[in-house]
């Protein structure tokens, strides 16, 4: 059953540094996917996670600094599309990966990855996204069995198997990016992930050396635990889709679990952090 999305629409002035901000706490909210334009930000959010009071602690709408007007609709997947065609420009990580459209010209480049997200979480545009993909650039992932946990539009496995990984598992709860991975890893010839759809139960008698997971600070602290049981010897854990100050709470429910912080990327007050299983 596919998800309906409600999409909001906020113009804003000046743009910056306000739509950074706007985005931030739209974020800790539940919106999950963003995506900017030259007059401010659309926004999108899961409908059964929205409520006509979603906005009411959303402390920017209420600086008198910026001048932010909204709408919002609910979204049909088709209209996702059109708005991914109109509004997404191809992104560049550290020089080596590109993650583009298909509509996009190909870059000379060590990774061209194509991805249509549709209404799927993960174009590399959020700071998340971009960090992770660091993270996996930066990681020997050669031969190494991997897990995208929470996978989006796949293109955190499909980076890995790109850079040798194999095999690896994609899985995600929302029905929209169980089939947008599929789509994905068919679209960039990927030979070795296997996509799933479910949660954590799905992780029973798994063992993996690398998992990612870029999820939300409450799910990561409920999962942190079954994530670190299905880790190999010197097995490594991604994390992030949290903020700076979530750093403390999370490296302790880590830490519960043998787990110690080797490594730490931040941007616009986002981070990803780099786990290792202590034996």
């Amino acid at each position: 059953m596919s998800t309906t999305y409600i999409g909001y629409t906020f113009k804003v002035a000046p743009v910056q540094p306000a739509v950074e901000i706007l985005i931030a706490e739209l974020g800790f909210a539940g919106f999950e996917s963003f995506v900017e334009n030259e007059d401010g930000v659309n926004a999108y959010i899961q409908k059964e996670e929205w409520n006509e009071a979603i906005l009411e602690n959303i402390q920017i709408l209420k600086n008198e600094d910026f001048t932010i007007s909204y709408e919002h609709e609910e979204i049909a997947q088709v209209n996702w599309n059109k708005e991914w065609e109109k509004n997404f420009e191809a992104i560049e990580v550290d020089g080596r990966c590109v993650v583009r459209a298909p509509f996009h010209e190909k870059r000379a480049v060590e990774y061209d990855i194509v991805i249509e997200p549709k209404m799927s979480f993960g174009t590399g545009h959020h700071e998340t996204t971009h960090m992770m993909l660091q993270h996996i650039l930066k990681t020997d992932v050669k031969d190494k069995k991997v897990l995208d946990m929470g996978c989006g539009t796949g293109v955190l496995a499909i980076l890995a198997e790109m850079r040798g990984a194999k095999p690896l598992d994609a899985i995600d709860i929302d029905n929209w990016c169980y089939l947008n991975t599929l789509e994905n890893v068919e679209r960039n010839n990927c030979k070795h992930i296997s996509t799933y759809e479910g949660d954590v139960s799905l992780l029973k008698d798994k063992k993996y050396d690398i998992v990612i997971a870029n999820i939300n600070r409450n799910i990561l602290l409920s999962d942190i635990h079954q994530y670190a049981a299905c880790l190999n010897t010197d097995g490594i854990l991604f994390l992030s889709g949290f903020y700076t100050e979530d750093i403390p709470i999370i490296t302790e429910e880590c830490a519960k679990n043998k787990l110690k912080l080797m490594d730490t990327l931040e941007k616009n007050n986002w981070v990803a952090l780099k786990f290792v299983i202590l034996q």
